[in-house]
């Protein structure tokens, strides 16, 4: 006769509550053109938990920007899966997945992305207002002073530097209160100085969000500062 085990609901809650943020499952990604097939990413697997820091490291053209185009449904894989908060991406449709995205992620990227013809304010209350918050001012304007531009809400991207314009990015991706953050590069086009600067305030907002971290890096030094690195090669996780 089977023994029955009475399971505590503490137990059954925590054990919920370890569910994967992020699910990549045997993701493949291949292009074909004229000169046959390229195989970009092949049997990509893991998860990444809540509150979670990755740095997805790689030489150039090792795949990694794909993958994390792959994880934001930004791009598609061939083959495979990807869940976001428990939801397969690729069930969606396009209009699904960016109502998705616009509710779970926030991006930061090396080009910045920032409007030419909006200022710094109207950035980062653009994806409050996509999503319909009617403080967006408020809650944009609180941002931008956490990240130290509380004196340039009316400037435009043209007249900031380079770092400004990369703080202004992380102020629109921060305050929507992400539960993933998605980086490609985000000081690949910063000197140095500005570069640890960014990254401590990246870090910092992390931290107190409580945000998982998915970075793509060629710097060793950030990667290391992640609680995990996945490194790819040739399309392969190594």
């Amino acid at each position: 006769m089977s023994e029955t085990i009475a399971v505590p609901a503490q137990s059954l809650a925590a054990t919920a509550s370890q569910a994967p943020i992020i699910d990549v499952a045997h993701v493949h990604k291949s292009v074909t053109d004229s000169t046959g097939t390229l195989e970009i990413l092949r049997d990509i697997d893991f998860t990444l938990a809540e509150r979670e820091t990755v740095a997805i490291v790689g030489a150039s053209g090792s795949g990694k920007s794909t993958l994390l185009s792959i994880i934001a449904g930004l791009d598609t894989p061939t083959r495979g899966t990807v869940r976001l908060a428990g939801e397969d991406l690729f069930a969606l449709n396009e209009d699904e997945r960016a109502a998705l995205r616009a509710r779970k992620l926030g991006f930061v990227f090396q080009s910045f992305q920032l409007l030419a013809n909006l200022t710094a304010l109207e950035n980062v209350m653009l994806p409050l207002e996509l999503a319909g918050h009617r403080d967006a001012r408020r809650r944009a304007a609180d941002m931008l002073g956490r990240v130290g531009l509380a004196q340039r809400l009316s400037h435009y991207p043209k007249v900031l530097s380079g770092g400004e314009q990369q703080r202004v990015a992380l102020a629109r991706a921060f305050v929507v209160q992400p539960a993933v953050l998605l980086a490609d590069e985000p000081t690949g086009s910063l000197d140095f100085a500005t570069g640890e600067t960014i990254m401590e305030l990246m870090f910092a907002l992390n931290r107190e969000q409580g945000t998982t971290l998915v970075l793509v890096t060629h710097d060793r030094a950030i990667a290391e500062r992640c609680d995990r690195r996945i490194t790819i090669e040739a399309g392969r996780l190594v």
